[in-house]
């Protein structure tokens, strides 16, 4: 049954208390779609995401000629028959909706093909998503990209030629995407590739990136050699990926679990999330929104299983000034439960999320301010002081799934003190992008609590 257009959100009357198995993380889940792709053996991803980003990389691996064969209730993807990957004469259309991993990851997949002609194209808001420094980087290495619409950026028609290698710069600063992308496939070129980098970037992503191909990787040397700072070398190699066991486990998503971190801040309780990494352990940037809510007051432990999450719920909740540009994917968590913290909150770094889903930061300012809080916007900031939070808002989710998780975990707290729901989600199906079964798991938690 679909989600109604406007959710009302259930606040919790008791502490919360249970388990929380997340979804696997979005951003492994396709980094290794592509990788299993370019193996020469079947390739089986375990606790892999279901979603709408992954079901559309999986679709266009499909149309690419490999098998890709899902299993929901084991959690398992299956990557066959890569031996037909670019193998068709026919053109080949692959759409990716508002996926930026999809985009990004296959343009740069699809650049280095040896043949074939492929159009990408995905929703209109895709189409004003930065392309261009990924664009101009295969293109010095040697790909025939034309861009059907505006310069730069989606759709795009590719008549591959395989890549041949040499230096190039990239400008990394919109998306850590665009140059994860380029290293993916930078070993299929027919030279090595020296990128020096443009701008800053997101060191978590790439370090992501790079430790993935290494899982991929059959040789003892990483693929990825880092020359200093701001560049690296990737050697060319006849066959670059190969699965050692065939098997190859991804890991729960750090950014899902920023919701359930902050949840027992808004209810109180304690919970467990199974799987869940710390950063001392993890592959994601993310992982670090775990110091985010120690800061923040609640109590955050790592054992065997995963972490444990607990706060009081007579305990005092304390404003931050952080920057999230390494972790801006959960910028919108702590911002969304900011009008519950003692003081104000400051969140820097996240200038580049206006190019996002949608613009983040004008998006939450404007939610903010609808339910009576006063926040004061910049180009690179929010400041967020807390006032007596408004009822009966209903908050607008731009179709971007983050602004409906990280709201309905502030709709969890119980504003008039009787179980009345105040707040409520528009469009809450745009959770299927990377969870489209969190709110069934928030009132699976809240029914919980009353259990206790």
């Amino acid at each position: 049954m679909p989600p109604p257009a406007v959710l009302p959100i259930q606040p919790f009357t008791r502490p919360a208390r249970g388990e929380v198995v997340l979804p696997g993380s979005k951003s492994l889940t396709n980094r290794a779609l592509v990788l299993a792709a370019l193996c020469d053996e079947p390739v089986t991803l375990t606790g892999a995401l279901f979603s709408e980003d992954t079901h559309l990389m999986g679709e266009a691996l499909r149309q690419l000629g490999c098998t890709v064969a899902a299993d929901e209730t084991a959690l398992t993807l299956r990557v066959s028959n890569q031996k037909n990957l670019f193998r068709s004469d026919a053109l080949v259309e692959l759409f990716v909706g508002l996926a930026g991993t999809a985009a990004r990851f296959l343009t740069a997949l699809c650049a280095a093909a040896p043949r074939g002609i492929y159009r990408l194209d995905g929703v209109p808001q895709m189409r004003k998503r930065p392309m261009k420094p990924l664009i101009d980087a295969l293109r010095a290495l040697g790909a025939d990209i034309r861009c059907t619409g505006a310069e730069g950026f989606f759709p795009l028609e590719i008549h591959a030629r395989g890549l041949v290698g040499g230096a190039i710069e990239l400008d990394a600063s919109e998306s850590s995407q665009l140059l994860s992308a380029l290293l993916m496939v930078a070993p299929l070129a027919h030279g090595d590739v020296h990128v020096t980098l443009r701008g800053s970037v997101r060191w978590s992503y790439v370090d992501m990136t790079a430790e993935t191909m290494r899982a991929f990787s059959p040789g003892q040397r990483p693929l990825v050699q880092r020359r200093d700072a701001q560049s690296f070398t990737i050697a060319a190699q006849a066959q670059p990926y190969r699965l050692s066991g065939g098997t190859h486990a991804i890991e729960p998503d750090a950014s899902a679990a920023s919701y359930f971190l902050a949840l027992p801040l808004v209810t109180g309780g304690r919970l467990s999330l199974l799987g869940a990494q710390d950063s001392k352990h993890g592959l994601q940037g993310d992982t670090e929104f775990a110091a985010v809510v120690r800061a923040v007051g609640a109590s955050v432990v790592a054992h065997a299983r995963g972490l444990d999450v607990s706060f009081p719920r007579s305990g005092p909740r304390t404003g931050l000034d952080r920057n999230f540009k390494v972790i801006s994917d959960t910028f919108l968590t702590l911002a969304a439960i900011a009008p519950l913290l003692s003081g104000p909150t400051r969140i820097t770094g996240i200038a580049h999320t206006r190019k996002q889903e949608t613009d983040r930061v004008a998006g939450m300012a404007c939610e903010l301010t609808k339910l009576g809080q006063h926040v004061v916007e910049t180009e690179d900031s929010l400041s967020i002081t807390p006032h007596p939070l408004k009822s009966g808002v209903e908050i607008e989710t731009y179709h971007d799934h983050r602004f409906a998780m990280s709201f309905g975990i502030l709709g969890c707290h119980d504003l008039h003190g009787d179980g009345r729901p105040w707040l409520a989600i528009k469009n809450p199906a745009c959770c299927a992008k990377t969870f489209p079964h969190f709110f069934a798991l928030l009132e699976t938690l809240r029914q919980k609590s009353l259990a206790c």
